[in-house]
């Protein structure tokens, strides 16, 4: 097993206005090769994508993807790509990441944001 492959913050959220984002589970540890899933809800936000970000212990957040139920594809940030990294939403609300053959690199802190049209302010995990 990969120690702390996929680490994700705790599901108690930021709040914003009436917008609370909350991911599922707070630590993935899985093992190399396998498939694996975190869930983000996006709460009262209906209109708006989810946004998947990873980051480094010394870096910048990196924009993976953003989805939306209604798109037939996710959107990709720069270096990454279907093969690795997909989306899908059950609802307006709820989305998850799938990050398919997980490798050491995958390593990092991932977490989903959207924008609060109330607070006029991008929130996040």
């Amino acid at each position: 097993m990969l120690p702390a492959l996929c680490s994700l913050f705790t599901a108690l959220s930021c709040v914003s206005g009436v917008t609370v984002v909350t991911q599922k589970p707070p630590v993935l540890t899985p093992t190399k090769g396998e498939t694996t899933t975190m869930h983000c809800n996006l709460g009262t936000v209906t209109t708006y994508q989810a946004v998947w970000y990873k980051q480094v212990p010394v870096g910048v957040p990196q924009y993976v993807l953003s989805s939306h139920l209604t798109w037939s594809c996710p959107r990709y940030g720069p270096g990454y790509s279907s093969s690795k990294f997909t989306s899908t939403c059950s609802s307006n609300s709820d989305c998850n990441l799938i990050i398919s053959n997980v490798e050491v690199g995958d390593s990092a802190v991932y977490y989903c944001s959207t924008w609060d049209s109330s607070a006029r302010e991008w929130v996040s995990q």
